[in-house]
């Protein structure tokens, strides 16, 4: 094993962590840029993004400090969708803020005391700062204002009207129940990002089998997991010996019988849709279109599970007491065409609250990217309806923050107040990362900031459009409460962690006995 001590270790750790927060620092805000991320592998897929957590899980990284980073951009993502670049970014800054204080033999636990404290006082600031919307149709506003921020930062900036609407539309219609799974994102190559639409109903990427209706109306689904392949010999792992051509005719009619067996159990349930997870031979599929019966073969798991909880039916896999299994219903399942492509959407489901995203554009990357944006804004736009409040945006309670904070360094006496003063600064890197990404003269505008802030104009912040200090509230930039508040106490968690860090030990492999 190998050993890196004090000065050394934490040296690694800050270096380590900076590069990585360096690497991400550059997609931050509405003019931040995108990578291209190449994988060596075979077939060199190339993925182009400015999403932080998607780069930052993309690298191989050997720093320790560095992979807590990755793993706070990541936790960031599932917590609350937004906010996994500027997450790490405040993270590096702390750290670049911390590392001086070390150079000037500041003990880490000093740090680290200054930091919680700072960290308190600035959540307490930014709380004294948010509101919640008066009304469902303020409510209703303040979710599209947040969808648009979200999207500002990302590829569909450009049709951010169009897609926040349908993003809050698509939301509003959970009313509260159930996570994101209800609401179905499906990519289609061809036309513009602008041609991307919100399906009232589910939409399954599959086809309708030969002969059988394309259309049916009060649908009584029955959604299955079972083998629909064995009309043709095929018993596993066994030999079947016969003397003669009439006995394989014999074992095949047998086959077909069990089948056509299993088939009318099936068509017993009083159904006319059959949605299966796997393959459906051509006989089955003959006797299904004989009955009248629409039969979708091969619905990947996902679109099955998704299917069954939209339809409020069980997954089945045996067909003997129909009383007890609960089939689904939708008013109409059809079949559908987008683009060159046709699909099956079953409309008027259930549960009311299912909905599909059907998203257009040029090439893959495209289609990629533009999904990964619109998770993002539906994750906020879904944590915001158990959270209402809103923050203005464009580095504004990153201001106030670090001016409650700056003015809680000034009480604290010892060197405390020095960790709490270059939290402040740190504080202050998001909105000056934001304009120096849009080229603006960042130290000018930071200036302005502050003295704005200081004669109360607490709802100022970077208007980036116009390369000047704007109020917030007038541009109708406001971001997610939960949002901000996960992104600092994350950062702050993760930044006291690496600061912790005296000793790094490299363990060697165990080695095998021969």
């Amino acid at each position: 094993a190998s050993e890196e001590k004090g000065e050394i270790a934490r040296l690694a750790s800050f270096v380590g962590a900076i590069a990585i927060a360096d690497l991400v620092k550059s997609t931050l805000g509405p003019k931040g840029m995108d990578k291209i991320l190449q994988s060596m592998g075979q077939g060199e897929k190339i993925t182009i993004t400015n999403d932080g957590a998607t780069i930052l899980k993309s690298i191989y990284t050997d720093n320790p400090a560095a992979k807590v980073l990755v793993e706070l951009s990541k936790t960031q993502d599932d917590e609350v969708g937004d906010g996994t670049t500027s997450v790490v970014v405040l993270a590096g800054e702390l750290l670049r803020e911390a590392e001086k204080l070390c150079n000037l033999h500041i003990h880490p636990q000093t740090i680290v005391q200054g930091f919680r404290e700072a960290c308190t006082c600035a959540l307490e600031a930014m709380e004294g700062l948010s509101f919640s919307p008066k009304d469902e149709e303020d409510f209703r506003a303040s979710l599209v204002k947040c969808a648009k921020t979200v999207l500002s930062s990302k590829i569909l900036t450009g049709d951010k009207d169009h897609f926040a609407r349908m993003a809050v539309d698509a939301v509003l219609r959970l009313k509260g129940k159930s996570g994101l799974e209800s609401i179905q994102i499906i990519k289609k190559h061809g036309g513009t990002l602008s041609d991307s639409f919100l399906d009232e109903g589910f939409i399954l990427d599959k086809k309708i089998g030969v002969g059988q209706p394309k259309r049916v109306e009060n649908a009584k689904i029955l959604v299955a997991n079972t083998a629909m392949d064995t009309d043709k010999i095929k018993i596993y792992g066994a030999r079947v010996r016969v003397d003669s051509m009439d006995k394989v005719a014999m074992v095949e009619k047998a086959e077909k019988d069990k089948m056509k067996k299993k088939c009318e159990k099936i068509i017993d349930h009083g159904i006319n849709v059959f949605v299966n997870r796997q393959l459906i031979y051509n006989f089955p599929e003959q006797l299904f279109a004989d009955a009248g019966v629409l039969a979708i073969e091969h619905a990947d798991f996902v679109g099955v599970e998704r299917l069954a909880a939209v339809t409020g039916a069980d997954i089945a896999s045996t067909f003997d007491h129909p009383e007890e299994c609960k089939l689904g219903e939708a008013a109409v399942v059809e079949e559908i065409m987008i683009g060159e492509d046709k699909l099956i959407r079953f409309k008027g489901c259930s549960t009311g609250e299912a909905c599909s995203i059907v998203l257009r554009g040029a090439s893959t990357h495209v289609l990629d990217e533009a999904e990964r944006s619109l998770h993002d804004a539906l994750c906020v736009l879904y944590r915001m309806t158990e959270d209402r409040r809103v923050v203005p945006g464009g580095g504004c309670p990153e201001m106030v923050m670090a001016k409650a904070v700056e003015e809680l360094a000034a009480k604290t006496p010892g060197k405390r107040s020095l960790a709490m003063e270059s939290f402040a600064k740190a504080l202050r890197g998001i909105p000056t990362t934001i304009s120096e990404n849009a080229g603006l003269d960042s130290t000018d505008l930071i200036a302005q900031l502050r003295a704005a802030h200081a004669l109360g104009k607490s709802t100022n912040g970077v208007d980036i459009l116009k390369g000047t200090m704007g109020c917030m509230k007038e541009c109708g930039i406001f971001e997610s409460y939960k949002v901000k508040n996960q992104m600092v106490t994350s950062a702050t968690e993760a930044a006291e962690m690496i600061l912790r860090v005296d000793d790094v030990v490299k363990c060697a492999p165990r080695q095998r006995e021969q």
